[in-house]
């Protein structure tokens, strides 16, 4: 943790900026909590900063995120740490009828809350992906913001964990 604590504030974010999907102010704004005791402390920084955010940064984090399965994934412009995320649940080998109930699912998720399903695939498969979709479309738009930014520090913590 010394060498991370002595890390410049554009060091530290061009180190974990990338933990929050298109979001590197979440590492920004954890730098300045150093010193950090060990991994569990840098990481509590950041999800601390991403709670005390205000609402309207948290949804932008939210909507940085891309569709599972979607148009990024087909044109190829997902983040590194996505594309394999994805690829870990089967996301990039789906049947036709897979794709499309991803694709259903995602503009019904999307209609709904005006921001994209997140989820920590890494704890998934593509079945449990599309079956936890549905049972989160029930939520109301401020219950969906809570778990999506729960499912945000989950996948941060597991980059964390592949940076460390």
């Amino acid at each position: 943790m010394d060498v991370i604590d002595k890390l410049g504030r554009a060091e530290f974010v061009e180190r974990f900026g990338r933990l929050f999907e298109h979001s590197p102010w979440v590492a920004e704004e954890a730098w300045a909590d150093r010193p950090f005791g060990d991994a569990d402390e840098l990481f509590e920084a950041m999800r601390s900063a991403l709670y005390r955010a205000p609402r309207e940064r948290q949804l932008a984090l939210i909507r940085a995120h891309p569709d599972l399965a979607g148009r990024a994934a087909i044109e190829g412009s997902l983040t590194d740490s996505s594309r394999r995320e994805q690829a870990s649940a089967g996301l990039d080998r789906l049947t036709p009828a897979e794709y499309e109930a991803f694709t259903r699912t995602n503009a019904a998720y999307r209609e709904r809350f005006g921001f994209p399903f997140v989820v920590c695939v890494r704890e998934h498969t593509k079945e449990s992906i599309l079956r936890v979709a549905a049972e989160r479309l029930e939520h109301t738009h401020d219950e969906e913001v809570r778990v999506a930014l729960e499912e945000i520090a989950k996948i941060a913590r597991l980059r964390l964990g592949d940076v460390l």
